[in-house]
Formats: C-alpha cells, sequence, structure tokens
C-alpha cells in the first residue's frame, strides 16, 4: 500500500510541475495562464458538439494506446502504429466505398476490415522483428512510410475525386458507410463503445489470462520463456497482431466516424500520441482512458488558442510533452530511490499484487 501511495504522490508531484512549465511558458508569451486554460477547457467541454469533438480524438487515442499496451508486454516497441492507423483507414475505405447495403452492416464490415487490415501490417513488422531480426522500431517506421504512400497513390490514383485529384482526400463515402452520429454532433456512440470495450478486454487479457502471463514472461525475459517452453516468436508474432488490429480499428473509426474519406493524414499523428499515453498511465490498461481523455482535450481545446488569444494551437502539445517528461523523469526518480534502499541493506518496498495493468 505504502508503494502505491508513493506512487500516487510522484505522480502528482510530476504532473504539477508539468502544469506549472506550461504556466511559465503563456507567461513568456504575454498570455494570462487561466485564461488560456480556461480556452482549452471550454473548447473541449464548453457544449455538446465540443465534447464530442473530444470524445471522438479520444477515441482513436484509448485504442492506439490500448494496442501497444499488448507489444509493450511482450517487451516489443510498436513504433510502425501509425501506418497500421493508416492501413486499417484504407481497408474500412475500401469497404466503404465498393459495399452496398444497410448501414449497420457496411459499419460492421468497415471496422472488421480496419482491425484486419492493421493486424495484418503490424504482422509484417512482426515477421521482420523476429524471422529477419530486424529490430522493430525501423521495421514499423519503414512500414509506416509505405502504408502513408500507399494511401497517397490511392488519392491521387485509383480513387481520385472527381475531377481532379486533390490533397483533401478521395469523394465522401456514401452517407450508409459513416458512423451513426448523436443529433448534429461528430459523437458517435458506436465508436466510443468500440474504444471502452477494446481497454476492457486489453486489461483483462493482460491480467487475468494465461496469454497474458505468457506475454508478460516473453516481455520480461524472452531467452527463459523460450527454455520453459513458450512459443516465444508466435507470441512476439500475436502481439504485434492484436496490437496493430486495434491501431486499424483507431483507422477505420477515423475514416467513416470522423473525416468519411480518406485523406492523407488518417492517423493524425494519434499512433505516437498513443505511445505518449501509454508511457504516461505506467503501462497500464486502467489509467489508459482517463489520460487519453486529457490529452483529448488538450488537443482540441488547444485550437481555439490562436483565436481567442492569439496564440499557437501547439501550445497544447507542449502541455502533452512536459507531462510525459515529467512523469518519466519522476519513475526514473522514483525507480533509483528503491534501488539504493536494496543496495543499503533496507528492504525493498513490498509489490502490491495485481498491480500489472
Amino acid at each position: 500500500m505504502m508503494d502505491l501511495w508513493n506512487r500516487m504522490r510522484t505522480g502528482v508531484i510530476a504532473v504539477g510541475l508539468a502544469f506549472l512549465v506550461g504556466i511559465l511558458l503563456l507567461l513568456v508569451a504575454g498570455a494570462n495562464p487561466f485564461e488560456a486554460f480556461g480556452v482549452i477547457i471550454d473548447g473541449s467541454l464548453g457544449s455538446s458538439a465540443k465534447l464530442g469533438d473530444t470524445l471522438m480524438v479520444w477515441v482513436p487515442l484509448v485504442l492506439a494506446a490500448a494496442g501497444l499496451l499488448i507489444t509493450f508486454a511482450a517487451g516489443l516497441w510498436n513504433i510502425g502504429v501509425e501506418g497500421q492507423i493508416v492501413f486499417g483507414a484504407i481497408a474500412a475505405a475500401l469497404v466503404a466505398r465498393e459495399v452496398s447495403g444497410p448501414t449497420w452492416l457496411i459499419v460492421i464490415l468497415a471496422l472488421l476490415a480496419g482491425f484486419a487490415g492493421g493486424g495484418i501490417w503490424a504482422i509484417f513488422a512482426g515477421l521482420l522483428r523476429t524471422y529477419g531480426k530486424v529490430n522493430e522500431i525501423f521495421g514499423g517506421l519503414g512500414l509506416f512510410y509505405v502504408a502513408q504512400g500507399v494511401a497517397i497513390w490511392l488519392i491521387f490514383g485509383p480513387w481520385q475525386r472527381e475531377g481532379i485529384a486533390s490533397a483533401s482526400g478521395t469523394d465522401p463515402f456514401p452517407r450508409e458507410s459513416w458512423l451513426p452520429t448523436v443529433g448534429n454532433t461528430r459523437l458517435s456512440l458506436v465508436a466510443v463503445l468500440v474504444a471502452a470495450v477494446s481497454v476492457i478486454v486489453v486489461f483483462y487479457l493482460l491480467r487475468g489470462t494465461q496469454f497474458g502471463l505468457r506475454l508478460k514472461a516473453v516481455g520480461s525475459n524472452m531467452r527463459s520463456a523460450f527454455i520453459l517452453g513458450i512459443p516465444t516468436g508466435r507470441y512476439m508474432l500475436a502481439a504485434f497482431g492484436l496490437g496493430g488490429a486495434l491501431a486499424g480499428l483507431a483507422g477505420a473509426v477515423q475514416a467513416t466516424g470522423f473525416h468519411h474519406k480518406l485523406v492523407p493524414s488518417v492517423s493524425g499523428g494519434y499512433g505516437f500520441l498513443g505511445i505518449l499515453v501509454a508511457m504516461l498511465a505506467g503501462y497500464k490498461a486502467r489509467w489508459i482512458a482517463p489520460i487519453a481523455f486529457i490529452f483529448a482535450m488538450l488537443a482540441v481545446g488547444s485550437t481555439l488558442l490562436p483565436l481567442k488569444l492569439g496564440l499557437d494551437s501547439s501550445v497544447g502539445g507542449v502541455l502533452q510533452g512536459a507531462l510525459v517528461l515529467f512523469v518519466i523523469l519522476a519513475q526514473g526518480w522514483q525507480a533509483r530511490r528503491k534501488h539504493l534502499s536494496v543496495e543499503i541493506g533496507g528492504p525493498p518496498e513490498p509489490v502490491v499484487p495485481g498491480e500489472a495493468n
């Protein structure tokens, strides 16, 4: 219990320092920090439409971060998550453009296509890592640029809009393929439900299943896991496939629920932001949803800063980065303290059971 209290206290201090840095930066820019934070809060939560926009940013962040937890558990850095989002969007766009039928059928097929597309694209990175001995960071980044190139080729080639190809994307998908929304907002309860269910499934998958325990064994010590009879290669591929599939779902939601077409920037940087969310959550699934919501608030609310205060909207990104930086520093400091305590002969702090996720 003491260990949990110490980590909570450290986290609160880190968040406080991050916001202190944000306040100082805003003061240097000549802005009222409290007014700026008020604009961010109002811009993200001030109306049902703004809340809907925030939740539609929250969805891909949650899906990307939840998928990353699976690969992180296996000791893998799935940096190619952006490419998996893009390929999931491409697969969903194919269904949206080519399949006719009732909305419920097309939406289900598009989401399944995104799930499969992202998973398959991630497995390529897994194959490079497992059998080609290519570091997953380099393999994932390379596949991201390939996926981005495929999307741009489709937008300016086979799927170009009527008249002239444009960087604004393809023609809008048929209305039947759009995710259902609430009123006149962009909010899709289907997308929110998919994200919520996904993070819950990941929580229980990593916490209470044989697959999750074996996956963590692979991530903790691959050689020992192999000696104990765990097929490490298959578990690594499974981690890539499942993590990429959730990223592909994020791409499908972006294509069918937000843009309603395929655009070059369909990934929106949510894959890289998902890495920050996972790190800030301490790689624990139970913290993914609230932290992703804070990130979504900063991303959506900061877009009003140029209009209201004449500030650059990148202030939100600075706050996100500061949050992650100070939390990582705090975690490192806490780990160092624990290590020194053991070195000088003091007992290690007790481990609280069930805190893996």
